[in-house]
């Protein structure tokens, strides 16, 4: 099979030729697509449970609601490992699957065990979005003139947020610092022990006045009007008219057991940034799995658009973008590659000692890089420090190196003048060397095949990086074999004796010698 493909470049060179040339462009296609990160997520498929049980102790909630969140989701397919935690008003269960698992597949099978969940009335467990700690991308502070944190705060839930969380990609964003807003009813115990009233009473009073009601439909001739109860709240005096009870026919509002002001919910942290404090920060977190490229790219158009609408003194200045690391560990790796290509034809071109014969044996690299990017990209295989950055320029060229050197060897004991005893002797040498260059690139391939075989946390951390050696070890080996041998005939079709490298052939008796002393 390798001297029929070898064969088939030598009868049909224009067409290797311009197979080479779709390569590079096919390649360049899939490197301006692939996922470019700046460290691989290494986090396992995992569902978080959340479930609320406010006011109530831990261990009250452990029995109440973790428990039995764990014993629904004992069932789970796939499921490897089950955590908890519980603290005063919250239960969190970690369920974490093996491996390949799908996220979606895997919150479906949780959502549809929760159902069967027996909790205590108005406790509803849900799932926390699908996001990684390696997905925070993006951080910002909300910067506006005359305005408290309160303020401040409500534009970032009810304005920036939303916006934010319509970018493709984006699975949550977090706010930290700042006052979140609330009613807040400041009860008078005096007048709730003369009217007999409790607070789960008052509590009830206005939950229930607080939602509008349908009256079905009025009809009128040829037309009928939809009846409406308005009733949900929307100012302080709508709470302060809300009807607790009556004494003696007379009602009892909330404006008669207290009083009713907008006020902040206790605050439970406060940020700061360059030693000013009280400010308000959002993060952005991404979705498991997506390309931070693109969500990045998504961020930054929505926030231009933001700060185009918000109110004039308001403004969404980030202070950390992940572009900025993912630019400079592509910039880190590219600067890599190039120098080692630089080096490698400079020792080419001193050991070999033609320009022609170092270039030729040099484009199998970038060849190489551009068969492995389209192959990162057909198999989801994306471009961060690690998988780049274990590419080794020196095995990439090995086996084109044989292969010229012999080639140039061939040619030069054939020096007849002419293209065709040129061609000649590229097709006997590069019939000569087909099977120890595919051997050779082969057993260098064999070497990593036991990182396939990593599980888990080992596997997402090496087995891209596996991917990516083999990829471009597979394509060198594919362009030694075809592409190296078609252009060959092109670049020494007129080649005389190549020149002998000083240092060889000072080299070349001392080593045999020594071979044969050994």
């Amino acid at each position: 099979m390798i001297a029929a493909l070898l064969h088939f470049a030598l009868r049909q060179r224009f067409a290797v030729i311009l197979a080479g040339i779709a390569l590079t462009a096919v390649g360049l296609w899939a490197f301006v697509r692939l996922k470019v990160e700046a460290y691989p997520d290494i986090s396992e498929t995992q569902v978080i449970v959340i479930t609320l049980y406010a006011g109530h102790a831990a261990e009250e909630i452990e029995q109440q609601v973790t428990v039995p969140v764990e014993r629904a989701l004992q069932s789970v397919p796939r499921a490897v490992s089950r955590r908890s935690r519980t603290i005063f008003g919250l239960s969190v269960v970690d369920v974490t699957f093996e491996y390949g698992a799908d996220d979606a597949a895997a919150r479906q099978a949780v959502l549809e065990k929760l159902r069967d969940v027996e909790l205590p009335d108005g406790v509803v467990p849900s799932l926390a979005p699908p996001i990684t700690p390696a997905g925070e991308l993006y951080r910002y502070v909300v910067e506006g003139q005359d305005l408290d944190e309160m303020q401040r705060r409500e534009i970032q839930d009810w304005v920036i947020a939303p916006r934010l969380l319509q970018v493709a990609g984006v699975g949550d964003v977090f706010a930290f610092g700042g006052l979140v807003k609330q009613y807040q009813i400041e009860v008078d115990p005096l007048a709730l022990a003369r009217y007999g009233l409790s607070m789960p009473q008052i509590a009830q009073a206005v939950e229930a006045n607080n939602q509008n009601a349908g009256g079905a439909l009025l009809s009128n001739g040829q037309q009928a009007m939809v009846v409406r109860g308005m009733g949900l709240i929307r100012s302080i005096r709508d709470i302060e008219d809300v009807v607790l009870s009556s004494s003696e026919g007379v009602p009892v509002f909330v404006r008669d057991i207290g009083s009713v002001r907008v006020g902040p919910a206790p605050r439970t942290g406060i940020f700061g940034l360059d030693a000013r404090g009280g400010g308000v920060e959002g993060v952005v977190a991404m979705r498991r799995g997506d390309n931070p490229s693109e969500v990045l790219r998504g961020v930054r158009e929505a926030v231009e658009e933001l700060n185009a609408s918000l109110p004039k003194g308001v403004s969404v200045v980030p202070i950390y973008d992940r572009t900025e690391l993912v630019a400079s560990t592509l910039k880190t790796v590219s600067r890599t590659l190039a120098e080692g290509l630089v080096i490698v034809v400079m020792v080419l071109m001193v050991f070999l000692g033609s320009p022609r014969a170092a270039l030729l044996t040099a484009v199998t690299i970038p060849l190489s890089l551009l068969f492995a990017f389209v192959c990162m990209h057909a198999t989801g295989i994306p471009a961060n420090l690690l998988s780049l950055g274990a590419l080794d320029l020196g095995i990439i060229v090995d086996g084109t190196l044989v292969m010229v050197v012999h080639v140039v060897r061939r040619v030069s004991e054939r020096a007849d003048g002419s293209r065709e005893g040129a061609a000649a002797a590229v097709r006997e040498a590069a019939a000569e060397m087909e099977r120890p260059i595919f051997v050779s690139l082969l057993i260098i391939i064999a070497a990593y095949l036991p990182l396939f075989g990593l599980e888990r946390v080992e596997r997402r951390l090496f087995t891209p990086m596996a991917f990516t050696v083999c990829y471009a070890l597979a394509g060198s080996l594919l362009i030694t074999l075809t592409l190296v041998p078609a252009l060959a005939t092109y670049v020494f079709a007129r080649a005389g004796r190549a020149r002998e490298n000083p240092l060889l052939r000072w080299l070349g008796p001392r080593y045999d010698r020594l071979l044969r002393l050994a």
